[in-house]
């Protein structure tokens, strides 16, 4: 950030007073710009024992499969932006919804947050970020083709989980996965 978006003005990187972090401040108008991190909401989507699956339209990871979630928007609850990306991405309506795991990703900012739910009906469909959209059975689960560690391991614990029929709320710091030196 070089210029303040309240004034125009150039911006410094200091820590201001009061603070403990670097922030973008502005000295003219005294505006401190924060950063925060960005909230993903989604839901695990659900019909008997099989779980609905997106295969993603978009980047980032175009071509791999992944749970209905994005960004939450202004104005939104986390439950209503999770509906809104099961609409999006697979035209799906879903019953009541539970919540189920947050995962906390320091390290790109971010904390996604899952619903549990069954699905209404079956009147999925392709959405418009989505290539393709099914049902599929655990040991259908396209394990080495899912988009991101957060689908992974929500699918992990649902499936821990349903063997008990308990599904209680789980948070988990989930950190940059590190490649072994060869």
């Amino acid at each position: 950030m070089n210029y303040c978006s309240a004034c125009g003005k150039p911006v410094t990187h200091r820590i201001p007073d009061g603070d403990n972090r670097l922030r973008h401040v502005c000295d003219h108008c005294h505006t401190i710009h924060y950063q925060n991190p960005n909230i993903v909401a989604g839901v695990l989507p659900s019909h008997g024992s099989q779980v609905l699956l997106c295969r993603r339209a978009i980047e980032p990871r175009r071509g791999y499969w992944t749970l209905p979630a994005g960004f939450m928007e202004n104005g939104e609850t986390m439950e209503h932006a999770a509906r809104r990306e099961a609409d999006e991405e697979a035209c799906a309506r879903l019953g009541p919804m539970a919540l189920y795991q947050l995962f906390d990703l320091p390290h790109i900012n971010q904390v996604h947050v899952f619903y549990r739910a069954e699905l209404a009906d079956l009147a999925f469909a392709v959405g418009v970020e989505s290539l393709e959209v099914r049902l599929f059975e655990e040991s259908e689960i396209p394990w080495d083709e899912l988009a991101f560690r957060t689908v992974s391991r929500a699918l992990e614990c649902y499936y821990l989980d349903r063997q008990g029929q308990h599904y209680p709320v789980r948070t988990e710091c989930l950190s940059p996965r590190v490649e072994p030196l060869t």
